[in-house]
């Protein structure tokens, strides 16, 4: 399989990092991100390196695959010699949980036996409703996992077809049951919006259903058509319509109220949650540009200025791994300014907002122009629920 990842430098067989990455590292929050690329299906809209077996063809065994990430997270430590305790860990695919859970529970223990966990450690799996019982959820908890992440997506029969979703509309609510059940007390619904052939009753009953099963956190995103997916062949194919931008707007506006009526706050543009203790402080690291490594094949690290991404191909990830070496195909260092860039375009759309100090003379000219669209409180830049909705055109502003 060509591999359609970025170009960069050569990232050093060894894994080793700049002395002044490793040490940074040591001085923000640490996160694991680790990548299971293994689903039972495709859905249409996906472009997400995840494979089903028939994709696999025989070359990469899910049977193996934990062993072979703790590898990895062994060669983490090696490379990250600092006594700095993992504050986050998050499980992502693909369908993590189509693993056994004690897999998920191998990959996790590697990474507290190596570095240690932080007293209050956040460690969230993925998981397709469909996939998982009570007996697993019991199983992942007392692995030590403390939240998890259901991709509900619609509460619609029809719209769930259309993004070839294998689940019915109930099963997803069924399992939010079941997680506070088994003694979870964090669950997140993923939701997206703006499905060709969704209405906006549609919409309104699959936030309402989402609702009903009285989840801490909601994530809502709207339909991105990628190129190369089903679904961007469909589209192009005129079988299916491209989404609207005044629909999509609408349907934001309406999923704003409703979460904000049940208790549940904006912090990011797409997420919700009820207290801060809700929130997910995994994804918090990546819009805050902190620390996290990313385990498994086409996963990206960030160390302290240093961007990597490793081999896509599952066959070919195990290769290296099995050889003793760095699974990553390519690294970039990024110089201050980029990492100014990069706070603008991501932290903008955080409900802490961004500080004013991030922004060149050229930005802080621009601010004038965006009366409407950003607040200032306490010399932070916090989006206005007019500005989430122009959310990409705030930052053209910001960085003219």
């Amino acid at each position: 399989m060509p591999s359609t990842l970025p170009e960069g430098e050569v990232a050093p067989r060894d894994g080793s990092l700049p002395d002044a990455a490793v040490a940074e590292s040591a001085t923000r929050p640490f996160g694991f991100y680790l990548h299971v690329p293994f689903c039972a299906s495709r859905c249409g809209y996906c472009d997400f390196n995840t494979y089903t077996a028939k994709e696999l063809g025989g070359g990469a065994s899910q049977a193996s695959y934990a062993e072979t990430a703790v590898q990895e997270v062994r060669l983490a430590r090696r490379v990250l010699p600092h006594d700095k305790p993992v504050d986050t860990v998050f499980f992502g695919g693909g369908t993590p949980t189509l693993l056994p859970a004690k897999d998920l529970g191998a990959m996790l223990k590697a990474v507290r036996d190596e570095f240690g966990l932080a007293p209050d450690a956040e460690v969230t799996t993925e998981a397709n409703p469909e996939s998982v019982d009570q007996r697993y959820l019991e199983e992942l908890l007392e692995a030590g996992f403390t939240r998890v992440s259901f991709g509900m997506q619609s509460a619609s029969s029809h719209v769930l077809k259309i993004l070839d979703r294998q689940h019915t509309p109930g099963r997803a609510l069924d399992a939010v049951k079941e997680a506070a059940a088994a003694g979870f007390r964090h669950v997140n619904l993923d939701l997206i919006y703006g499905t060709p052939g969704e209405t906006f009753d549609d919409w309104r009953a699959s936030l309402e259903s989402a609702l009903s099963a009285e989840p801490d956190h909601v994530s809502a995103y709207a339909l991105i058509v990628e190129d190369g997916t089903q679904l961007a062949r469909r589209v192009r194919r005129g079988e299916l319509p491209m989404p609207d931008d005044d629909d999509l707007a609408d349907k934001y506006v309406l999923a704003d109220d409703l979460l904000t009526a049940a208790g549940l706050n904006w912090y990011e543009v797409s997420n919700w949650a009820k207290a801060d203790d809700a929130r997910c402080r995994h994804n918090e690291l990546y819009w805050r540009g902190d620390t996290w490594w990313g385990i498994g094949p086409g996963a990206h690290s960030h160390v302290g200025g240093v961007r990597w991404w490793n081999v896509k191909h599952p066959s070919a990830y195990a290769e290296r791994i099995a050889a003793g070496e760095s699974p990553a195909y390519a690294r970039e260092l990024l110089d201050e300014e980029t990492r100014r860039v990069e706070r603008v375009l991501l932290e903008i759309r955080l409900r802490a907002g961004l500080p004013v100090g991030v922004l060149d003379a050229d930005g802080r000219a621009a601010l004038p122009g965006l009366d409407g669209l950003v607040e200032v409180d306490d010399d932070r830049l916090v989006l206005t629920r007019r500005g989430r909705l122009l959310a990409d055109a705030v930052v053209r502003d910001l960085l003219p």
